[in-house]
């Protein structure tokens, strides 16, 4: 039996991995004023110069949808057994709703949907774990019984520079991106586990306080068990920089990694967010490398 991995481009794969591992990618779309962009078309540094060009105003975006997702299992199931299609948190987007029901209008059930409640690295993490498994030949279901544990064990945590991107796309209210403002507030916010949506696990007025609580609650969250850690910005390398070095110091780190978010998340943080996804090296230990 052959097992198909696909995810959506909110995974942020590396291009050399997403091609080592065969994994098939559903796009998500930037909506500009002068049309449609599929977010993998763009580079980071090209999307936000457009952001900065079209303030005060943003872009939104866009799922793929329900026949788009058909088409995809339709391609693809004529070449494999199985696909296992795991995406972006439902907390957080419609995108797996729609593989949803591109997966019901096939005549044949080979598709299995996966919600990897989170995003970014995150997601990144259980989408690798799948496709290792099912390139060493794992069943479906033991496949399924590890990404739930790394579901459970991965942390993606992140600060802003700004909260006025989140309030122009609606992710907040404008009197509390206001009071932000003033206060010169900058929060630290991670993905919950319980619903796969954000929330607030504090705030400082510095970038840096920010940095050094984000290394302190993983210190915390983890003590010294050996992890793989991905840093991921907007375009604020600097900070990315100083985060990494703060985790490799005060951390386990049995992997390093520090790469971009892609610019259909960052529609909604603008340029200046930076953050880490984490995960126990362990729950790779069984795993082919990649």
């Amino acid at each position: 039996m052959t097992l198909q991995i696909l995810t959506d481009c909110a995974a942020d794969l590396f291009p050399q991995e997403r091609d080592d591992l065969a994994i098939a990618e559903a796009p998500l779309y930037i909506q500009f004023p002068d049309g449609e962009v599929d977010a993998r078309a763009i580079t980071p540094d090209e999307f936000y110069d457009r952001l900065e060009a079209m303030y005060p105003d943003i872009p939104s975006t866009a799922q793929p949808s329900a026949g788009l997702f058909q088409r995809l299992y339709e391609q693809l199931a004529a070449q494999v057994d199985e696909i296992m299609s795991l995406h972006i948190s439902s907390g957080l987007s419609g995108t797996l709703n729609a593989a949803r029901n591109g997966a019901a209008a096939l005549q044949e059930h080979v598709v299995t949907l996966w919600d990897t409640m989170t995003l970014s690295g995150g997601q990144r993490f259980q989408v690798l774990a799948a496709a290792l498994g099912a390139r060493a030949g794992w069943p479906l279901d033991a496949i399924q019984e590890r990404l739930a544990l790394i579901r459970e064990q991965t942390e993606v945590i992140y600060t802003l520079e700004t909260l006025e991107y989140l309030a122009r796309g609606g992710r907040i209210g404008r009197v509390q991106a206001l009071a932000g403002s003033l206060l010169k507030i900058k929060p630290v916010i991670h993905v919950d586990k319980a619903d796969g949506k954000y929330s607030t696990l504090g705030k400082n007025r510095t970038i840096k306080r920010n940095l050094d609580f984000i290394v302190s609650y993983l210190q915390q969250t983890y003590g010294d068990a050996p992890l793989w850690a991905m840093v991921l910005h907007g375009r604020f390398h600097s900070a990315a920089n100083d985060l990494a070095q703060k985790l490799e110091e005060n951390l386990n780190l049995a992997r390093l990694e520090i790469g971009r978010i892609s610019p259909v998340l960052g529609v909604h943080t603008g340029p200046g967010i930076v953050g880490v996804a984490v995960t126990p090296m362990s729950l790779f230990a069984d795993l082919p490398s990649d």
